[in-house]
């Protein structure tokens, strides 16, 4: 069964799609994890902006093709994780969808966690019972779920968001691009090390 990916902003255009396709380039490895994207306020239709798609190339991005879509509550229900750019995509999720909050963060937020649990994957996914590589993953969701309250936060709850660029400067982008990025190569790493627990590809 197919291991499912939301990335959530508010356009779709500039912060959860960048998310979206680096967190598939990064698990591209895994061929039963699914990744995409939504706006809870999507510009249905647009492009990623040229600044967002520069910066997305420096990584080996290419963001040419995606175009935004709104999200619906059957992404919501049907996502394993779901992954906010920032507290209010999160909050959002939880309302329209209060059972997805066990499986509901903000990027940043898992990423935080991450570094904290991780080194607990290796006793948690053998004794979870996990066969397969998204077995491994949920479980990895399940285990940043039940101990994120035990995770110390930032000094300051905007540390979990992402800045928002839409129509601002160009350093303001590179800044949202310097938040998101490590923190969606990190989330990916963590999906990764559950996953090669069950399957060492």
């Amino acid at each position: 069964m197919t291991f499912s990916i939301l990335s959530v902003c508010t356009g779709n255009i500039c912060r959860s799609p960048v998310a979206e396709l680096i967190l598939a380039e990064r698990l591209a490895r895994f061929p039963d994890v699914c990744v995409e994207s939504a706006g809870t306020g999507a510009l249905v239709g647009h492009d990623v902006p040229q600044p967002a798609q520069r910066l997305a190339r420096t990584v080996g991005i290419d963001a040419s093709a995606h175009r935004a879509r709104q999200i619906d509550l059957a992404m919501i229900r049907e996502a394993d994780l779901i992954v906010g750019m920032s507290r209010d995509h999160r909050r959002l999720i939880v309302e329209s969808l209060p059972g997805a909050m066990r499986r509901a963060f903000t990027l940043r937020e898992l990423a935080r966690i991450a570094d904290v649990v991780e080194p607990e994957l290796s006793t948690i996914i053998p004794s979870s019972g996990a066969s397969t590589v998204e077995d491994g993953m949920r479980a990895a969701v399940a285990l940043a779920a039940a101990l994120r309250g035990t995770v110390p936060p930032p000094p300051s709850p905007e540390a979990f968001d992402i800045i928002d660029p839409y129509r601002r400067n160009d350093d303001v982008f590179a800044q949202s691009f310097d938040e998101l990025a490590p923190a969606a190569a990190r989330v990916a790493a963590f999906l990764a090390t559950a996953a090669t627990l069950t399957d060492p590809r």
